[in-house]
């Protein structure tokens, strides 16, 4: 049985939406709506502008946009006119931006103003790129500057004729030791991400989902499908921000509020308030919900959490849940085949820890590969299996259980330490926010574990690092309690809010060695 069609595109999916539903919303920001049928027209009648710039079908389109309508019309016209969306996260500069822009080769890139002078020169990338910029009042400013609203139909160009094995964006994930990867996304892929959201967020026609997540990031991407195959509307925000964040729930009157990273303990963070559970949202659905956790915001928000596991390699979801299995990331997807496998690729047994490696049992829905990198392809996708470079393990009863990176891992003293496990502990605190492990090297050639916590707002504590010291002893075991402990304001964050590992730092100079077992 086929779950995913081959012959269903999601632009496909709009054409109908547009014909059968032209009037149903399929959007709204900060008071402006956006129908289906309009969404069509005007995707149709900013390809025209896109090919009057000479994007062809295979031509390289760079994105550097906020969350606004825009962007929105601007995904969909680039499908139309059959070019591959490059998403540039708006928070990168200099040499990150640099890299990124030379590596994909985009023959235009469409802007934000306010983020045209952090672009390199066409003499930093050595190439030439036409830009189309974005002003707040006017929209986007073509080279033409033609206006097409009044314009014959006959002058449109039709969609391209977009094949579901058709990449149609790269996305390129952060690099922690080494530069950028880019993943090549297909229509299928993303409409198979769109079939997971679904399930695992139990969508159901006319519900409304809050989009806080950057249209740069697959997060939020996989939630255009969504809304034409189930009939949702997607309700963005410009950004997260945790002291708004339930205003805009019961504003948007949101059903469905999506989560990474560490979200969830951010909103536990806010002060306690007696419009906690008033509110529309019934399903909080995402990756990154450790047990207590989950528990926790159940309670106080009297909402489902529901955690998934996957990631963009694999149509971004591997498996679904739909049975709220608090620490659990629920079942493989009924088109994966999922293993767990020691460093040799042998199986290992019921609640062992191993290496989380994914199979399509349906064709194309593993990426075709890392953008202009086969040596990078080769190494994650061997003999049909994709090696996540996840740890992971399944119980009993088939649940798939999430255990952190392989890459995260410190290695002490012969053992192999989670960096994630230490984290979840630490992030119990009540006046802890957050926190991130990593290891530094240290005189015997072994690493040491420098752990740093951004404290809450309203600490009450007269010695938080030595608080956080006796927590990890009474915890962690030996091995896994920190050397080092640093207190920080803030965490350099990607705009998932998730935490810049690679950038923190790995100075000993002037700390005090807590603990050394």
């Amino acid at each position: 049985m086929a779950f995913i069609s081959d012959s269903q595109t999601i632009l496909g999916l709009l054409e109908q939406n547009a014909e059968l539903s032209a009037g149903r919303s399929f959007a709204s920001f900060e008071g402006q709506e956006i129908g289906t049928g309009e969404l069509r027209d005007k995707a149709r009648q900013t390809a025209y502008l896109l090919s009057e710039q000479g994007v062809r079908p295979g031509d390289r389109v760079a994105v550097m946009l906020d969350n606004h309508l825009d962007n929105l019309v601007l995904f969909f016209a680039l499908i139309w006119v059959g070019a591959v969306h490059i998403p540039v996260n708006t928070r990168l500069r200099h040499d990150s931006l640099r890299y990124l822009l030379e590596h994909s080769s985009p023959m235009l890139i469409i802007v934000e103003e306010r983020y045209v002078a952090h672009l390199p020169s066409q003499e930093a990338t050595g190439q030439e790129m036409l830009c189309v910029m974005r002003t707040p009042s006017k929209g986007f400013v073509w080279s033409m500057n033609q206006d097409v609203s009044d314009g014959p139909e006959s002058e449109y160009p039709g969609p391209a004729d977009i094949k579901t094995s058709d990449v149609i964006f790269i996305m390129y994930t952060s690099g922690t030791t080494g530069p950028p990867k880019g993943v090549m996304v297909t229509d299928k892929m993303l409409r198979t991400a769109a079939f997971a959201c679904g399930k695992t967020s139990d969508a159901r026609t006319g519900d409304v989902f809050l989009v806080w997540e950057p249209l740069y990031h697959i997060g939020a991407l996989q939630l255009l499908p969504v809304a034409l195959e189930i009939g949702v509307k997607l309700a963005l925000v410009r950004r997260f921000s945790a002291s708004r964040f339930w205003d805009q729930v019961r504003e948007s009157q949101a059903t469905q509020i999506h989560f990474l990273g560490g979200i969830l303990q951010m909103l536990l963070r806010q002060e306690v308030s007696t419009h906690d559970t008033c509110h529309t949202c019934r399903v909080a659905w995402g990756g990154g919900a450790p047990s207590t956790i989950a528990s926790e915001f159940q309670r106080r928000f009297n909402v489902e959490v529901r955690e998934n596991y996957g990631m963009t390699e694999a149509s971004s979801l591997t498996s679904i849940n739909e049975q709220g299995h608090i620490g659990s990331v629920g079942k493989p997807a009924p088109y994966f085949g999922v293993r767990i496998v020691d460093a040799e690729g042998i199986d290992k047994d019921i609640n062992q820890k191993g290496e989380i490696v994914v199979k399509e049992l349906e064709e194309g829905l593993l990426t075709p590969g890392y953008f202009r990198n086969e040596e990078a392809t080769s190494a994650a996708i061997r003999d049909g299996w994709l090696f996540t470079g996840d740890l992971g393990y399944f119980d009993q009863s088939g649940h798939l259980y999430y255990a952190g990176r392989i890459k995260d891992s410190i290695r002490r003293r012969g053992e192999n330490i989670s960096a994630w496990e230490i984290e979840r502990v630490v992030e119990q605190l009540s006046f802890v926010e957050q926190a991130a492990a990593i290891g530094v090297p240290d005189e015997l050639d072994d690493e040491e574990i420098k752990l740093f916590v951004k404290l809450t707002e309203a600490v009450q504590v007269e010695s938080p690092i030595a608080a956080v010291h006796n927590w990890c002893l009474e915890r962690l075991p030996d091995f896994q309690v920190p050397a080092y402990i640093v207190i920080i304001e803030e965490f350099p964050m990607t705009g998932t809010e998730r935490i810049r590992k690679e950038v923190l730092s790995t100075d000993l100079r002037g700390l005090e060695v807590i603990s050394r077992k």
